[in-house]
């Protein structure tokens, strides 16, 4: 438990938005403690921890945790699974808006788990587009209608563009804003792609 800053309000989201899902593919919530500025939340134990620590080359704590093709395939599809029950599987659309290998918790058996709920928006299933004040979620996984409206309406798909870009991560060994590579043009790892299948 820490100290948290403002009035609880992502925390009171996280407990509200995981609280209303069962699925294989969702972290499931055990408990909360909330006292005062103390919050905490109590997952089912995850051994294998967050799926940042496995997939990006060069990264100290996967050094000897590389996944095969097919194990990375698995993940995949679990994480889609997943994010197709929180859009359509619930009594309520739940949009998480933070999707990221950081994000995904791993069992014991790699099966990927959904977890941190705090940017989450629930909104009724019927709804097609959702109204927002401001932008969410973590930089290089936001989709463009979330960081500028004049690219159109927010719908549930900036989830899709966040797993889109997870996945290029996965398949790529990298993030995709590096700041640490040899030329300015592959800082972009998508646009980096682009490029490459451009000249093909």
């Amino acid at each position: 438990m820490k100290e948290s800053k403002g009035n609880g309000d992502e925390f009171l989201n996280e407990v509200a938005s995981i609280g209303r899902t069962s699925h294989v593919n969702i972290a499931t919530l055990k408990g909360i403690c909330f006292e005062g500025s103390k919050r905490a939340l109590i997952y089912e134990l995850m051994p294998n921890g967050s799926l940042e620590k496995f997939i990006y080359k060069g990264n100290p704590s996967s050094s000897n945790h590389h996944l095969v093709f097919k194990t990375l395939y698995k993940i995949a599809i679990g994480i889609a699974r997943g994010l197709e029950y929180l859009h359509r599987g619930c009594n309520t659309r739940i949009l998480h808006f933070d999707i990221k290998p950081h994000n995904i918790l791993l069992d014991e058996n790699f099966c990927p788990k959904i977890s941190d709920f705090g940017l989450a928006k629930i909104c009724l299933r019927e709804k097609s587009t959702i109204s927002m004040v401001s932008a969410r979620g973590t930089t290089g996984y936001i989709a463009p209608e979330v960081f500028c409206r004049s690219f159109g309406r927010i719908s549930y798909k900036p989830d899709v563009y966040s797993y889109e870009m997870m996945v290029l991560e996965m398949v790529g060994g990298r993030k995709n804003i590096d700041i640490n590579v040899d030329f300015t043009s592959e800082i972009y790892f998508p646009h980096w792609i682009y490029k490459r299948l451009e000249l093909n």
